[in-house]
């Protein structure tokens, strides 16, 4: 898989990709538009480097963005070299879990969006099931167990240089206000990998809740179960 990772054409559709979403530059600074240079002066070093596991994952830029309700939200901004690899990551990785994602996650996701999320909500609303339980996973990006998110990929990912890279991403320490910080959980948002990441995992939640004959409509961190009755929601 290492090997499809760093193909001519996986890595000319990451930086494509990665291009167009911008963002801000990570520790060092660098920024998108300085991206196209580095990857023409050292990009074979790089590719050599990830192929025999010798690749050095930069740490994180923590920052800090407030939320609606007053608190605020953890960013971990990658450099934009190690954001081009976690695109061209997971570029290899989706189509492997694709198949395996249930029909009722819409968030982050190929030709799926909100407005998916928001009609399957009233189908159900419709149908009937009209007590909707909604839950917000506290703190859900920050509190990923890594172990449990690696033995899940593990399971179809068997490229030990593969799983070397993701592992450096997941364990990538984080720069806040200055003082850098271990991470042995958490796949902070702000990456391109975070979002499938959570999807990976989530996706046990999505099997539990079709194996109890749940209807539920899942964007990410955020679902609703919805029942016929409010005994049935408590």
């Amino acid at each position: 898989m290492i090997k499809q990772l760093t193909s001519k054409k996986n890595l000319n559709e990451a930086y494509l990709q990665v291009y167009r979403n911008k963002g801000a530059g990570g520790i060092d600074d660098v920024q998108i538009s300085e991206l196209k240079p580095i990857l023409q002066a050292t990009g074979q070093q790089l590719n050599e480097q990830i192929e025999r596991g010798r690749y050095q994952v930069s740490p994180i830029k923590g920052v800090e963005i407030p939320k609606s309700n007053g608190k605020s939200r953890l960013l971990g901004i990658p450099t934009v070299v190690d954001r081009f690899y976690q695109q061209a990551l997971h570029q290899v990785l989706q189509p492997l879990f694709e198949s395996d994602f249930r029909t009722h996650s819409y968030g982050f996701r190929p030709n799926r969006n909100a407005h998916q999320a928001l009609q399957a909500s009233l189908e159900n609303i419709n149908s009937g099931y009209q007590d909707i339980v909604d839950i917000d996973l506290k703190s859900f990006f920050d509190e990923v167990e890594h172990y449990i998110l690696l033995e899940l990929i593990y399971k179809k990912v068997k490229c030990k240089a593969t799983m070397k890279l993701l592992r450096s991403f997941l364990r990538a320490p984080i720069q806040i206000k200055g003082k850098l910080q271990k991470r042995k959980k958490g796949v902070p948002q702000g990456s391109p990998l975070s979002p499938l990441l959570s999807n990976i995992l989530l996706n046990e939640l999505d099997k539990e809740l079709e194996k109890r004959g749940h209807r539920y409509v899942r964007y990410a961190d955020d679902f609703s179960i919805y029942v016929k009755s409010k005994k049935s929601a408590k």
